[in-house]
């Protein structure tokens, strides 16, 4: 039986103090392959996506950016090209391997001083209340210990009249789907792992945290009334099999 002093790893309940440390061990194995394997196993969707979360932020000249659990820097440098010299994007994860990647993507694209990075935890962000026009975390926030926490930490530091994105994974909405996916999820999903990265575990560790995170209408209602959001709007993309949560702050 779960309580306050444990959380889910995948489908496994771990001491609270323990996942943090788990979790980091799935991304520093995946990181030198990281976008390899997005590309592989969402068959190259995930670029719309994230194309579309983009496009969902607003973003304008000047603006600054927070992208939180954003590894190889994907996003930020899409929102670097948007926020012109007088913006600046914050390319921040928890995790050293995966924003090592991020970095070096970031010299090599030349974006040093529209990108800075950030080693730092979601739920803690050492940032100033009202820093930031746009926050956004793609594929991130699931894999956090304390959501809420996380939330309140991202609405503390975004501006009033900010927004919020979150990407992630949530439940397909037709049951046919759902079936599929279950089937691509727990029995081809571990094997491309395995093939490509030499590490099956991860994967697994990937489809079960999927099914551990809030559907669409848990998370809202977490980011409204844990965390104190406004507004919060749900677009769901291929079935419901992704969907962003886009929030505001007043």
């Amino acid at each position: 039986m779960k309580n306050d002093s444990t959380t889910h790893f995948g489908f496994e309940q771990v001491a609270t103090e323990e996942k943090q440390g788990r979790v980091a061990d799935v991304f520093h194995s995946v990181a030198s392959k990281y976008d390899l394997m997005n590309d592989v196993m969402s068959f190259g969707i995930h670029r719309l996506w994230k194309k579309y979360t983009i496009e969902m932020c607003g973003l304008r000249e000047g603006h600054i950016v927070l992208d939180l659990a954003g590894g190889t820097g994907d996003l930020a440098i899409k929102q670097a090209g948007r926020i012109g010299d007088s913006g600046h994007v914050v390319l921040a994860d928890i995790n050293a391997s995966m924003l090592q990647e991020g970095r070096d993507r970031v010299i090599d694209k030349g974006l040093v001083k529209r990108i800075s990075t950030s080693q730092c935890n979601a739920e803690i962000l050492p940032f100033a209340d009202n820093s930031f026009d746009c926050i956004t975390i793609a594929f991130g926030l699931r894999n956090v210990t304390d959501k809420a926490k996380a939330l309140q930490s991202m609405n503390r530091v975004l501006k009033p009249g900010g927004r919020l994105c979150v990407l992630e994974f949530s439940k397909p909405v037709f049951a046919p789907l759902e079936k599929v996916y279950d089937f691509y999820s727990f029995n081809i999903l571990p094997r491309m792992g395995e093939w490509i990265t030499n590490d099956k575990d991860s994967y697994q560790y990937l489809a079960e945290s999927i099914r551990m995170h809030p559907d669409q209408e848990t998370l809202k209602q977490i980011m409204l009334e844990d965390a104190g959001f406004d507004e919060v709007e749900i677009h769901n993309m291929t079935g419901g099999i992704v969907a962003l949560h886009r929030a505001f702050k007043y």
